[in-house]
């Protein structure tokens, strides 16, 4: 399921004293399979625009009373906001939002805080339960414990345990059990890693790389932290007062520490070594992972031998 937003534009509280736009005319295509990143400051319109993604913000044009903006006298027609995911076509008020919800899985900033049930097993299966009425209890408990095994948990040992007896890092792992059990086909995380050390993040890190492709083929995750970005993502979406900057690999998008800087933005600790060593005329040229770093500093020292 491709994402392809175009002239995305949203205002909160349109018509009212309080009117703020929070998106601005934003055009972005987003491909299947890929590990995509949104950055942006607070206020950037970044969270907007993942929360359009399943339907929890809606195109004016997709609620019951909308009517099309007309023309004004000597100026073109306003131009409509699309948004497509998959077959989903999220500007049309007949599109099955429901459904949409099913496919695209959103865990929204500390999601431990959303665990509610008795047990976590309960808790897991709540969102299933409620997408397919139609299960059998067999069913439910074996998709269950796939995905309470997939995050890293002991199915046997916390399935019968309440989930607010569980460590801050197995809690996480059970949030996201909860939206991953229907086996969305995108799945978006607002800082997934926030408020973890950096054990914490790595492990969470290394859990959506086996989450991508074999459970879910796109996923979607919004950080201010840059090695975060820089390590993980494929390619970086860059929002700045409601509007996309640009959308570029790491690789590229690093590269202009200056623009990023002037944004309100930081770069990875690799990129300011590349521009540390840089003034001293010293020139690497890698990816920006701490990986990539190393390997191209190792090449150059052995050119330089």
């Amino acid at each position: 399921m491709n994402i392809i937003a175009e002239h995305l534009t949203y205002v909160y509280n349109a018509g009212s004293p309080f009117a703020a736009k929070a998106l601005d005319d934003v055009s972005l295509t987003i491909e299947e399979g890929e590990f995509f990143g949104i950055i942006g400051h607070t206020g950037s319109g970044k969270s907007t625009f993942v929360k359009h993604l399943n339907g929890l913000v809606r195109l004016p044009s997709s609620l019951k009373h909308y009517k099309k903006p007309k023309a004004k006298k000597g100026k073109p027609a306003p131009i409509e906001p699309s948004l497509k995911v998959g077959d989903y076509d999220l500007a049309n008020r007949k599109t099955d939002f429901y459904g949409l919800r099913k496919r695209v899985g959103m865990v929204f900033q500390y999601p431990e805080a959303q665990l509610f049930a008795e047990t976590v097993f309960d808790d897991v299966a709540f969102g299933l339960k409620n997408f397919e009425k139609g299960m059998k209890e067999e069913e439910i408990e074996k998709a269950v414990r796939a995905a309470i095994e997939i995050v890293g948990l002991d199915y046997a040992a916390v399935k019968d345990v309440s989930p607010f007896d569980l460590s801050g890092g197995q809690k996480r792992r059970a949030a996201i059990a909860g939206v991953i059990v229907t086996r969305p086909e995108i799945l978006i995380l607002d800082e997934p890693a926030a408020g973890l050390d950096p054990l914490g993040k790595r492990e969470i890190m290394d859990l959506l790389h086996r989450l991508h492709g074999d459970w879910c083929r796109t996923v979607v995750i919004v950080s201010h932290d840059m090695d975060e970005i820089a390590e993980n993502c494929t390619r970086v979406a860059v929002f700045s007062e409601g509007k996309l900057v640009c959308a570029l690999p790491p690789k590229e998008l690093f590269l202009k520490a200056e623009e990023l800087y002037a944004l309100g933005l930081d770069i990875p600790l690799t990129a300011k070594l590349c521009l540390a060593l840089k003034e001293r005329g010293i020139d690497i040229d890698c990816d920006f992972t701490v990986d990539g770093f190393v390997r191209a500093v190792l090449d150059r020292k052995g050119e330089a031998q």
